[in-house]
């Protein structure tokens, strides 16, 4: 049916083009002409839209990209004749056409082709609204304002045009461009910009607002909910751009304002330099260990997106490391071998055999302990976990040969009055003396605290908040730093193929922000006022700092080339006495002797003390 109706349009094109050309039927060796070369011209477009797969296109679903293809597929004939019309002789007439004619009718296929299949979309999404229209008869309509009226304004807007089942009617756009102002997207008017989102929504009784700017940065996206909330508007949002990495997740999938968009939504440039980084990592075989845990397991779902070989999840907890296998194979990404490995890292001659078999060339260290109070009450645990089990990877993974190590650190190990920032600081005089004694790229990745990771205090708040209060925090000063664990683990990725001898890379995580606000910020996101949830102050908990240490030092750490990450101070670079001691702390927790082990945590140059409060 779709040959016979463009071969209709291919005789109607060029006949309608000798008509007009000669306001008429032509005569003489016009008409000749005219009548000899339809048949060819016919077959030849024919054919072209045949080669040029024009055919396979499905023309409900006929978008900008099928237009480049029916363009090429009708410029290939008409490319023919033009240069027929300048080459050929006079002694053959019959095949030199006029240029004219070559033009009209060109344009005519070009219009007459486009525009059947452009109707014919037209028609079957009519269709598909009307049917959607009655199911929707009894959904209960919302009026919505979209803010931000880009790309993803216009994806979410189609969507929301076509799913009127959705019940979502918008009734304009916002958007904080001038040049944007009275213009159009889908046919709906820029109404104007973020600071009119009261009035404009009081005015067109709007109940709703979608955040439709898939890279707005956390504190862009506070300001529009603050005044969205100000208007008595619901919030939704887009996902983020970290979300989008997901391949299930798509810019149309709106949801309500999380935590994250508020505190850890960073707005970086994703695709600069995704390229070069996946590189480092395509075909390689790569072992992450604590795979199961927040950030080893965002850590193998950003990797498996690179291309890997192969992909070894290692972690003790055998529930953890089910659910991320099973994660990692239903995405479906061909060529990856996943091999769910459950050890301990305590377990020498287990990590040899792993070593041995799988041969990973890349490792990513992120097993460890990290409950800061917790490990005040299980010191020998933490080092025996935290400081032998990471000396166990380090050596075998040095002994293995392997190309790229990556030690997962903490802000914590700055200067560290915990147990847990102690045995870090010391994974990383671990990491930093191995690396200078063969062709190792060894690294360390420092950050602080990373939003919804298990353990954090943002799902204790959430589920306080559910019961009806009182909140608990420690201390109405207390600050820390956010970040995501999507933006978290990208950036560790992109670390990781800096390292070369053991350097310590620190990742701008932003300002650090007062738990109590965020505290509130959580009240306000569940839908009540913060007078209605009691905010009850307990005191500092073992081992906790009230001000983490600044990571970034614009006069001391330099810059990489890549945004967000910097090199820390050379300062950093191991101490031999902490090294000294290594041995001997290892067998105090060994023994269980927690004295001991904080006699040595004292004694070992790595700025270990206690705060009082």
């Amino acid at each position: 049916m779709q040959i016979l109706i463009d071969i209709s349009i291919f005789c109607l094109a060029y006949l309608m083009s000798f008509f007009i050309r000669f306001e008429g039927l032509p005569s003489g060796s016009s008409l000749k002409q005219m009548l000899v070369l339809l048949p060819f011209v016919v077959l030849a477009r024919t054919l072209c839209f045949a080669l040029f797969s024009v055919y396979l296109i499905i023309w409900r679903f006929i978008s900008v990209h099928d237009i480049s293809t029916i363009l090429k597929a009708v410029l290939a004939p008409t490319m023919i004749m033009i240069i027929g019309r300048l080459v050929l002789p006079d002694s053959l007439t019959l095949f030199r056409v006029p240029i004219s004619i070559i033009s009209m009718e060109f344009m005519f296929i070009m219009i007459g082709t486009l525009g059947v299949r452009i109707l014919w979309r037209l028609y079957t999404e009519e269709l598909k609204r009307g049917r959607l229209k009655d199911k929707a008869s009894s959904v209960q309509h919302t009026k919505a304002l979209l803010i931000g009226a880009g790309m993803a304004g216009n994806m979410v807007a189609r969507e929301l045009i076509q799913r009127t089942d959705l019940g979502v009617d918008i009734v304009g756009f916002i958007d904080d461009d001038p040049k944007q102002r009275r213009k159009q997207v889908q046919g709906i008017r820029v109404l104007g910009n973020t600071a009119e989102i009261p009035a404009i929504s009081r005015k067109l009784g709007a109940q709703e607002a979608i955040i439709t700017i898939v890279n707005a940065s956390s504190k862009e996206i506070l300001r529009i909910s603050d005044l969205c909330t100000e208007a008595s508007l619901k919030v939704r949002i887009v996902p983020g751009l970290f979300e989008l990495l997901d391949r299930r997740i798509t810019i149309t999938k709106v949801r309500e304002i999380n935590i994250e968009d508020l505190l850890g939504r960073s707005a970086i440039q994703l695709e600069k330099d995704i390229d070069q980084v996946s590189g480092v990592y395509r075909g390689k075989r790569i072992l992450v260990t604590g795979a199961g845990g927040s950030i080893g397991s965002e850590l193998c779902r950003q990797l498996m997106a690179m291309g890997p070989r192969e992909l070894v999840l290692l972690d003790k907890d055998e529930n953890s490391i089910f659910e991320i296998d099973n994660d990692l194979k239903a995405r479906g990404i061909n060529g990856v071998s996943i091999h769910p490995v459950i050890a301990n890292i305590k377990n020498t001659d287990c990590l040899k055999n792993l070593f041995e078999h799988h041969k990973p060339e890349i490792v990513f260290h992120a097993a460890a302990h990290k409950h800061v109070p917790l490990l005040e009450y299980n010191v020998t645990e933490a080092v025996l976990n935290n400081v032998g089990g990471t000396k166990n990877v380090v050596e075998i993974a040095n002994a293995s040969g392997v190309e790229r190590f990556i030690f997962i650190s903490t802000d914590k190990a700055v200067n560290p009055t915990n147990v847990m920032g102690a045995t870090k600081k010391i994974g990383e005089v671990i990491v930093q003396g191995m690396a200078r004694k063969n062709g190792t790229k060894f690294a360390c990745v420092r950050f602080g605290n990373v939003i919804g990771s298990r353990g954090s205090v943002i799902p204790l708040f959430e589920k306080q908040i559910a019961r009806g209060g009182p909140v608990t925090v420690t201390h109405p000063d207390v600050k820390r730093y956010f970040m995501s664990i999507p933006e978290a683990v990208h950036l560790i990725i992109k670390a990781g193929t800096l390292g070369d001898k053991g350097e310590i890379f620190v990742l701008d995580m932003g300002q650090p922000i007062k738990i109590v606000d965020m505290v509130k910020t959580l009240i306000r996101l569940s839908g009540h006022r913060e007078e209605d949830i009691e905010i009850k102050f307990i005191g500092m908990r073992p081992g906790e700092k009230m001000f983490e240490e600044i990571l970034i030092d614009e006069e001391k750490t330099r810059a990489t080339k890549f945004e967000k990450i910097y090199i820390a101070p050379p300062a950093e670079i191991l101490n031999g006495k902490a090294a000294a001691h290594l041995q001997d702390i290892i067998r105090a927790a060994d023994a269980g002797d927690a004295d001991r082990v904080i006699q040595h945590l004292s004694s070992m140059g790595i700025g270990f003390h206690r705060e009082k409060f």
